[in-house]
């Protein structure tokens, strides 16, 4: 695969893909409110990491919308599964506020988290990223949790997947990468509505990188 690489999500902004954050900042604080929405982002990451009841290992966060105005931080956290918050629903999501007020230290504005379910959490590459990270980490082989995650993939009415695999993979000494595609992923066509991420995850020989492409449709 030689050539140009760029991000199919930064490659599409304002075609098929908008931003997972939507403010306005003057220059000299535009790096402050960045640094504002990856603090969030860790915030609840972390979170639901530390309390196994919510996780069970497996995180199922399939983005992180942010929206802020001059008086109010809006959060909007879309998960894949329901016993994710579900479980003492309020109590969970006051923590959850609390913990994250808390590392923000914002007078000012008001923090208000909401989450919303996906339908088809398996059409997310998120949280099909974690799944794999979940099954190279209890050691099944790389070729068998891929074509695990393909099917998956099929039964959420996706139109082709890619999954790259880089790294000291099944345990040899070169690190090499291996990757499998099933269906079509147009990455130079701008109206391809193409979903794209990036995951570690950290093995007894190493870290692995797992990269993700979903073709979900075309406009």
């Amino acid at each position: 695969m030689m050539g140009q690489k760029i991000n199919p999500l930064g490659f599409r902004l304002g075609a098929t893909q908008s931003h997972l954050s939507l403010w306005f900042a003057q220059p000299k604080s535009y790096s402050m409110g960045l640094q504002e929405d990856e603090k969030i982002r860790e915030c609840i990451k972390n979170y639901v990491q530390k309390n196994p009841r919510l996780s069970s290992g497996f995180e199922g966060i399939a983005r992180i919308e942010i929206k802020k105005r001059i008086d109010l931080i809006q959060v909007i956290i879309y998960i894949g599964f329901p016993n994710l918050f579900i479980e003492g629903r309020t109590q969970g999501i006051k923590e959850l506020h609390m913990s994250v007020q808390k590392r923000l230290n914002s007078v000012n504005q008001r923090l208000n988290i909401a989450i919303a379910r996906i339908s088809k959490p398996y059409g997310q590459p998120n949280i099909l990223a974690e799944y794999i990270a979940l099954q190279l980490k209890n050691r099944v082989s790389f070729r068998k949790a891929m074509k695990k995650a393909i099917e998956l993939t099929e039964q959420a009415d996706t139109k082709g997947i890619q999954i790259q695999i880089a790294g000291r993979i099944d345990g040899k000494e070169i690190a090499r990468v291996e990757w499998i595609r099933e269906g079509r992923v147009p990455l130079q066509t701008i109206r391809a509505k193409i979903d794209h991420c990036f995951h570690n995850v950290q093995t007894i020989y190493g870290i692995l990188g797992i990269k993700i492409w979903i073709f979900v449709d075309e406009e």
